[in-house]
């Protein structure tokens, strides 16, 4: 395949790049709560996750997400793509902490930064 560059991809290709991972990071949260759910309710039986409604929601996230990666993969190089699932280690913990009031510090921050300054390296 030919070089790709993230200016010269499609609007709609270029969204799908970006929401894939904030969908992942979402459905990680959702898989979060439900753990906190099923501690909670004192679950000895994991198998009661099955019908937890958050769960589901999670797997739903997961397999939009999934789907839409698949339309973003026919359009660009895996090498490419890929680089984009790195917001995932940033996307999460903001999640965390907007969500299930986990901190976040000067080294999330720090570590952000440099995700964020590598996957600009990698795409130009």
């Amino acid at each position: 395949m030919k070089s790709v560059s993230f200016t010269g991809l499609s609007p709609a290709v270029a969204a799908l790049l970006i929401a894939t991972p904030i969908m992942i990071a979402g459905g990680q949260v959702l898989f979060k709560m439900t753990s906190e759910r099923l501690l909670a309710r004192g679950d000895a039986a994991f198998a009661s996750v099955m019908f937890d409604p958050v769960f589901i929601a999670a797997l739903a996230l997961y397999g939009g997400a999934t789907l839409l990666w698949i339309f973003v993969l026919k359009s660009v190089p895996l090498s490419f793509a890929y680089s984009f699932m790195a917001l995932t280690f940033v996307i999460v913990p903001l999640l965390a902490a907007v969500f299930l009031k986990e901190t976040i510090g000067l080294r999330y921050m720090i570590g952000s930064a440099l995700i964020m300054a590598g996957l600009i390296v990698v795409q130009n």
